[in-house]
């Protein structure tokens, strides 16, 4: 996909200060795009913003909670104040609740939708009318869990099977409007994700114990979703084992399933203070 397809565009990504977030704004930047990144932490948005700037990238950061739709909607001002529209919207914010089922509260389930559903569907609420007057791209951050369940894991991959069917059906809704709607599903891919732990906070000290041997840098699987916004496909796979995984679910859900009962007992928690699984 030709690289000039965002030069001068302006994208808007939040959960933009580290992992895949931040380095969709690295890719962006690199093929022209101005780029505003959003998220919690301030300290590394503007890290973000700086290095962007470094390689000349036009750039901008806004903290944002995605769970305060008032945050939502100040942030999508403000970015089209500052560069004058919006052509790409990122719902790329979220996070991992793990721990097994019954041990998980209500306050759990509750923060983990708020956060990886409903809080990517008020970023493209909100982002949707600017996003009309460029026949711009909306995007949503789903994940191979997307598609089938991991042991331990409940809440975050019931949370991204229903950012799936909100894709689909945005798509739906989208169709001849001229604005498109992608939804990306990565796998294992680098990030904080299994260092934060179920109320949303880092943990420095916690390691990801993730397989290293199918885990992708975060610039790679950054630099396959931007091709995949700029085509305007519908969906995206992002990650060789996730195309298995994903394939796998789809036409043999029986061996997939015995394959993560099987697993179950090696999945690690993050309920309680041990670090789980996840990507997004």
């Amino acid at each position: 996909m030709g690289r000039e397809v965002f030069r001068d565009k302006v994208v808007w990504i939040t959960g933009g200060g580290s992992g895949i977030g931040a380095a969709l704004a690295r890719e962006f930047g690199s093929r022209g795009a101005k780029v505003a990144v959003s998220g919690r932490r301030r300290p590394r948005l503007e890290a973000i913003v700086q290095e962007l700037e470094a390689a000349g990238v036009d750039a901008f950061a806004v903290c944002c909670d995605v769970t305060r739709v008032t945050d939502i909607e100040a942030s999508v001002e403000a970015v089209v104040e500052r560069f004058g529209g919006l052509d790409v919207a990122v719902a790329n914010a979220g996070f991992s609740v793990g721990g097994r089922f019954e041990d998980l509260s209500a306050s759990e389930w509750r923060r983990q939708f708020e956060t990886n559903v409903i809080g990517a569907a008020m970023t493209l609420r909100y982002a949707l009318p600017h996003l009309r007057k460029t026949r711009g791209r909306a995007v949503i951050m789903g994940s191979v869990t997307g598609t089938l369940g991991l042991p331990s894991n409940a809440p975050y991959c019931a949370s991204k099977f229903a950012v799936r069917g909100m894709a689909q059906a945005l798509g739906a809704e989208l169709a001849g409007s001229g604005v498109s709607c992608t939804l990306l599903q990565p796998g294992f891919v680098e990030s904080d994700i299994a260092r934060v732990d179920n109320k949303n906070q880092l943990r420095e000290d916690w390691k990801d114990w993730r397989p290293a041997q199918l885990m992708w840098p975060a610039d790679r699987a950054a630099c396959k979703m931007v091709e995949a916004v700029a085509a305007r496909k519908r969906e995206a796979v992002i990650t060789g084992h996730g195309k298995i995984a994903t394939f796998l679910a789809y036409h043999s859900p029986g061996l997939t399933q015995r394959v993560l009962a099987r697993a179950g007992g090696k999945v690690r928690q993050k309920h309680a203070g041990v670090v789980g699984e996840g990507q997004g």
